[in-house]
């Protein structure tokens, strides 16, 4: 999750959450009721990107909750990761290495965390699929075990997602005050979708959207086939697969795998024999089009 749960909920962006940091400034301290039979903490991770295995954290929040004093302890640690921050990590959370450069390594704090953690159980949000296992790999590379065996861990946003749902049946009765019947046969879906657009130009028509990083867009929700298209599409993806993105430069990356937001073209005319992998693999016609489009460009300017 990037920026903690409880400082979200509180409307604040990125920035303005680094800058009340390294202010000193405090920020509205969380209200929990939840019955508690030992101690849990609330903790959020801001980190160089998104690869739980390769990328470091930057910045750890935590916020420890006792059963027996109402009281919460509040830690928060800027952290130098030795590694580069992705600009796509610093445009979300607004932390830059020179933040950083002069903060402690992990490997230095990672003994004073652990006994601020000790026995406690976890929750945080998206934190089971990212803070948790980012968590854990910068414990083991400071050689400590951090086991959750016998530790409880609450993912806030499964929560919301269960009870939630994103389906066009939950999207039916939202939006057409209707139960879907006949759900997935397709013509019937085909036409409780069409209800539902129908249902979000109405709910929608006279609200703006605001952005993760603070930028309000007008009333995107226009009865019009540009505007929507605009809004439901991510600019950034290349393929319809997401297999490549274009990074902040406008330069074609990979989206996924070793060569994560690395250039294709110069990566596939280096490495001829991944270049090859992908041609014969399981990647999208549309994906082979352009990667072979790349290489044969970029070794003709070369």
């Amino acid at each position: 999750m990037s920026i903690l749960f409880r400082k979200r909920k509180a409307g604040l962006t990125p920035q303005l959450l680094m800058a009340a940091w390294i202010n000193g400034k405090d920020l509205p301290l969380a209200h929990m009721n939840l019955n508690l039979t030992r101690n849990i903490i609330f903790f959020d991770i801001e980190s160089t990107g998104l690869n739980v295995l390769r990328d470091r954290i930057i910045q750890l929040a935590l916020v420890r909750y006792h059963p027996d004093d109402p009281q919460p302890i509040e830690k928060v640690y800027l952290i130098n990761p030795k590694m580069p921050i992705a600009p796509e990590a610093v445009a979300v959370h607004g932390i830059t290495y020179e933040d950083v450069k002069d903060k402690p390594s992990f490997d230095q704090l990672a003994n004073e965390i652990y006994e601020f953690i000790g026995d406690a159980d976890l929750a945080g949000y998206n934190s089971n699929r990212f803070d948790v296992p980012l968590l854990m790999e910068e414990f083991a590379r400071a050689g400590i075990d951090f086991e959750l065996e016998g530790r409880r861990t609450i993912d806030v946003q499964r929560i919301f997602y269960k009870m939630e749902p994103r389906t066009l049946a939950a999207a039916y009765k939202f939006y057409c005050q209707q139960t879907l019947t006949n759900a997935h046969d397709a013509l019937a879906d085909v036409r409780a979708t069409v209800e539902v657009l129908d249902g979000q130009l109405r709910t929608y028509a006279d609200e703006d959207y605001e952005t993760p990083d603070g930028e309000v867009v007008p009333k995107p929700i226009r009865n019009d086939v540009q505007s929507l298209d605009a809004f439901t599409n991510d600019l950034n993806i290349v393929d319809v697969t997401q297999r490549l993105r274009y990074d902040t430069d406008g330069t074609i990356v990979f989206n996924f795998g070793k060569y994560m937001g690395k250039p294709v073209a110069e990566v596939l005319s280096r490495d001829k024999q991944y270049y090859q992998w992908m041609l014969d693999k399981e990647f999208s016609f549309q994906v082979k089009k352009i990667i072979k489009r790349l290489v044969e460009d970029f070794e003709k300017d070369a």
